[in-house]
């Protein structure tokens, strides 16, 4: 081999199809920028949970241990991540960015790297994540609020809002358990809901909502989707007395053509129904001490949680990306044969029901695969 494979990633999905394609005989070059494997489940708040079960979440190679929790809890998944690494004796280039994938010369990839340098490569594999770059919304205002305003990326826990009054904007899941934990914590949470939201149990009736959704999954989705919106009914209910809408998608078509999980409950809605858990509409403005809400409600409160998502940004790092991101900005597949031969995809399958974690599983063997098959061809072929 001429030229190295090069992974991008040291996330779930750049371990596994590195484990994946060191057990086919080819070690490859994976950098991450971090310093540690796994930076963004080690930058998570502290409380985050899988919402998939243990046995659903593991990677290629590797099942979680039996006597772990049934939902792993985030230092676990650290915990897991380390030793995966060690376990197929992966050696991660860290501390070491990519700022640019573009197609070189004789159908290889240039890799150039923070520090100016440049790799080239046969084969490269992006494994950055959906959530690489934090999305920050901006109000009017914002800047003379005098409160601190802060993504949900740089919250770990509520150990320090006891008493104080805490706006969390964005009710996906990211957004509900942070206010939950703002609660739990002695904080006063309130949630800014700009739309209808589709939520679901963990768990119905002592059975894994993931579990259930994957089985519906493998059904015609005329047959699925009125199931899982009959399921959302008869457990969550209707929440429009507290402020919150249903969306006419059925929770699995959300997933299905979106991309986007449904928000997983853990105990907000009930808190909410409770009246711990205020739940107000969009934001219009922020004044000094406060948030003023479309509709004219004036919203005191000490601190603000952008619990707005995140970009994948891949088009920053692969140029050629725009050329197939789909309209939620994310990779349609795990590799494209549209003319970027050897450019490849790894956890970008939001869309399939039963986990990401279960997706990067089940594709990190047919990226390595795939690679191994076109590193074996004879030239010109």
């Amino acid at each position: 081999m001429s030229r190295p494979v090069v992974v991008v990633g040291c996330g779930p999905a750049g371990l596994a199809v590195t484990a994946c394609l060191v057990e086919r005989g080819v070690r490859p070059v994976l950098l991450d920028r971090a310093d540690q494997v796994g930076s963004a489940w080690r930058n998570h708040y502290d409380r985050l949970h899988l919402h998939t079960t243990r046995d659903q979440s593991h990677l290629p190679g590797r099942p979680f241990p039996r006597h772990w929790p049934q939902y792993v809890p985030r230092a676990k998944v650290v915990e897991y991540l380390d030793a995966y690494a060690e376990a197929f004796g992966l050696e991660p280039r860290l501390n070491t960015a990519v700022q640019r994938v573009e197609p070189g010369e004789g159908g290889e990839w240039r890799v150039r790297l923070g520090d100016g340098a440049d790799l080239r490569a046969s084969h490269v594999v992006m494994a950055t994540g959906f959530n690489r770059v934090p999305y920050e919304p901006a109000w009017p205002g914002m800047e003379g609020f005098g409160g601190r305003i802060r993504h949900s990326a740089g919250y770990k826990n509520g150990a320090d809002l006891a008493g104080r009054t805490v706006l969390v904007v964005g009710m996906g899941n990211t957004g509900a358990e942070i206010a939950l934990d703002v609660l739990e914590h002695g904080g006063r949470p309130v949630i800014s809901v700009r739309g209808p939201v589709n939520i679901v149990p963990r768990d119905i009736l002592g059975r894994p909502t993931a579990k259930t959704a994957l089985l519906l999954g493998r059904l015609p989705a005329r047959v699925a989707d009125p199931i899982g919106s009959l399921l959302r009914r008869l457990t969550v209910g209707d929440l429009t007395p507290w402020g919150i809408e249903t969306p006419h998608v059925p929770p699995l078509a959300q997933l299905r053509e979106e991309g986007s999980t449904p928000v997983v409950d853990v105990g907000t809605v009930a808190r909410i129904k409770e009246g711990a858990i205020r739940v107000v509409g969009a934001i219009d403005r922020f004044s000094p001490g406060a948030v003023e809400l479309v509709g004219g409600e004036s919203l005191r409160c000490e601190e603000v949680v952008l619990a707005t998502g995140y970009r994948s940004a891949m088009e920053e790092i692969v140029p050629v990306s725009e050329r197939i991101l789909n309209r939620h900005g994310h990779p349609p597949g795990p590799w494209w044969d549209g003319g970027l031969n050897d450019l490849y995809f790894a956890g970008f399958d939001g869309y399939s029901t039963g986990g990401l974690l279960r997706s990067i599983r089940l594709e990190a063997p047919r990226i390595a695969q795939r690679i191994v098959d076109r590193l074996e061809r004879p030239p010109g072929r």
